[in-house]
């Protein structure tokens, strides 16, 4: 079977200031944090000192942070949202004792139950500074500007109360796991180009700068631990060797971890906690930590450290070597969450599940983490091509599937198509807290994001999508780069303009329909029967038994698809017709042979909203 193409990587190197794009820039920034943990109270003490280097040509007079755990009080922007959308997210609402109406978990937490973080003082190169906090943003301004080049340390001390387990972070999942630490520190907001990104969190996804993290946890020794990065003292801590060196002091053990050039970091902590680990091919170990519940579940997590260690060998070799030393998947949280080198996923789950879900947070580590994608703004680049990603991975190594379809993710069409003709469609350019249902939001960002990859292979061949991922991953790992990053990548392999691709599939919600008429004798017109127009792969099998493979360029992308090694397409000769484009509805076919089938697009990588008439069949 022939999967996607090998080459050969450039060994990976830490960032440098420049990128690609004339011009490019980011931030940096380094977290030395200590927290002293009450677990009884579900509340914690902390102390960062921030690295912050201003990369950006200009003076900084603020600078803002996130505090996240601040969601989770009576009347936060997320619990609004949740009160207002059409279709809350289910897991985050709850009907009262005596009521059969839901409403948001979040308007019923008592003052013990709120998350919460609060700043005692902030000091930035030993002067202090006056800060404002609404809702789920802080304000520095700083006593002295932050010139360009130079680096500034910002210190801050604070107490934090952890939510109930709501989304994402909190405390008692419903898998019975103690504390899932996600979004649990003031975190510095991204600044970049387009300027600050000052999202209000109501329960979508982030974008942070690169960076170094350093963190002690001081928590009752009775806890294992589970967190982002290399833990540096496994010798004196539960759960990594078999006889550790455990010196507590007051009942308290300090877990030490270290990680370079991630942007998040998460830990979670149990004491039920088992831990496992494996090595992949190329040294990256791989921990579980779970709650066996049971033998059936404890086999399960068994197994799906192995197949994990095996994706990530595969996406390694297919998409760019993963570049950190180990990745840690942890039982917690609420579904599923990527973080820096890490995850959190609910674990009570059949194998199946349990992989599928673990697969799709540890793709993330390509795109999204190891990228710097920007989830608040492109979704859909940054989940589709995820789920893109994780999909194979389960085709290939969970279902054993010796032979790929040329479409992957047939599946993934369904879902857009179906929300294409529902009428709640948005652009998939939308910021994505804003679409006015979930529905629209998960079938844009993880379907739709899917169709604009295959299609696009469909648009400029297999073989220059596939050789588009890798230079991608060299050009533009650890850079923050756009979705427009992805599309120049594409142009320059291909040599295809994809302007018109890129804006209408992306920035609009027009729809691709094609239809075929046999007019008479052996003519037949090709009609676009909606307002977006593309090349078209036409299949003709004669009466006499032979078969043609007609190719449609379309004058806009200013060249043309090479021949594709498919299979469908094998010993099929392939005709290269004149252009067409965009402003002409219909295009004609005069052939010189009676046909007995003809067939627009077989490989079914065109995302035409309706296909009952994309074949013609003549009658017996």
């Amino acid at each position: 079977m022939r999967y996607l193409l090998c080459l050969a990587l450039l060994s990976l190197t830490f960032i440098s200031s420049f990128g690609q794009r004339k011009g490019y820039w980011q931030q940096h920034v380094d977290y030395n944090i200590e927290v002293d943990v009450d677990e009884k109270n579900y509340q914690f003490m902390g102390k960062m000192e921030l690295l912050y280097t201003n990369n950006s040509g200009q003076e900084l007079n603020t600078v803002y942070f996130h505090l996240y755990f601040n969601a989770f009080q009576p009347n936060s922007a997320m619990d609004y949202r949740l009160q207002n959308i059409e279709d809350p997210d289910n897991r985050m609402m709850t009907a009262p004792k005596g009521s059969k109406k839901k409403v948001s978990r979040i308007s019923l937490l008592e003052d013990n139950q709120i998350g919460y973080q609060k700043i005692n003082s902030i000091f930035v190169n030993g002067q202090p500074a006056n800060f404002s906090v609404s809702g789920t943003l802080m304000k520095v301004d700083l006593p002295q500007p932050i010139s360009e080049g130079e680096t500034s340390k910002i210190e801050l001390d604070w107490e934090a109360q952890i939510p109930e387990q709501i989304r994402r972070s909190g405390r008692n999942s419903k898998e019975n796991i103690a504390l899932s630490m996600a979004q649990w520190y003031p975190k510095m907001a991204h600044f970049d180009e387009f300027g600050w990104h000052l999202d209000e969190y109501v329960a979508r996804e982030f974008v942070a700068p690169f960076g170094n993290f350093d963190v002690k946890i001081n928590i009752d020794e009775a806890y294992v631990l589970g967190g982002s990065g290399v833990l540096q003292n496994p010798h004196s801590v539960k759960g990594y060797q078999k006889n550790p060196d455990i010196k507590a002091q007051n009942g308290k053990v300090k877990w030490h971890f270290k990680a370079e050039n991630i942007h998040d970091f998460v830990w979670a902590a149990d004491p039920k906690y088992q831990v496992d680990s494996a090595k992949t091919n190329t040294g990256t170990t791989i921990y579980t930590l779970f709650n066996p519940k049971d033998e059936k579940m404890q086999k399960n997590w068994k197994d799906a450290l192995k197949y994990s260690v095996s994706f990530f060998e595969f996406v390694g070799q297919h998409f760019g070597d993963y570049p950190w030393p180990t990745y840690t998947i942890a039982q917690g949280g609420d579904g599923g969450m990527e973080y820096g080198t890490a995850t959190l996923v609910t674990g009570e789950r059949d194998l199946a599940s349990l992989v599928g879900v673990i697969y799709h947070e540890a793709a993330h580590s390509w795109y999204q983490q190891l990228f710097g994608i920007n989830e608040t703004i492109d979704e859909w680049f940054d989940e589709g091509f995820t789920s893109l990603i994780a999909g194979i991975g389960l085709q290939v190594l969970f279902e054993k599937k010796e032979k790929l379809p040329p479409n992957l993710v047939e599946s993934a069409y369904k879902g857009y198509i179906n929300l294409a003709l529902s009428g709640k469609e948005e652009p998939a350019s939308l910021l994505a807290d804003y679409y006015n249902t979930n529905y629209a939001y998960s079938q844009e960002a993880y379907r739709k994001g899917q169709v604009y990859a295959v299609q696009l292979g469909y648009i400029i061949g297999q073989e220059n999508l596939q050789k588009t991922f890798k230079e991608f991953y060299k050009k533009w790992k650890f850079k923050h780069p756009t979705p427009n990053d992805f599309k120049r990548v594409a142009e320059e392999i291909s040599g295809i303009n994809l302007k018109w691709y890129h804006n209408l599939f992306i920035n609009t919600t027009r729809k691709i329909d094609y239809s075929i008429h046999h007019t008479e004798a052996n003519t037949f017109s090709i009609k676009n029967e909606s307002d977006f127009a593309m090349p078209l792969d036409v299949l003709v099998e004669y009466t006499d038994g032979s078969k043609e493979l007609l190719y449609i360029p379309l004058r806009e992308m200013r060249g043309k698809k090479d021949t594709e090694n498919l299979s469908l397409y094998k010993n099929v000769p392939r005709i290269e017709l004149d252009e067409w484009f965009w402003t002409k509805p219909n295009y004609e076919l005069q052939l010189d042979r009676e046909v007995k089938t003809i067939e627009i697009d077989p490989s079914m990588r065109l995302a035409d909203v309706d296909r009952s008439n994309n074949t013609w069949q003549r009658k017996q």
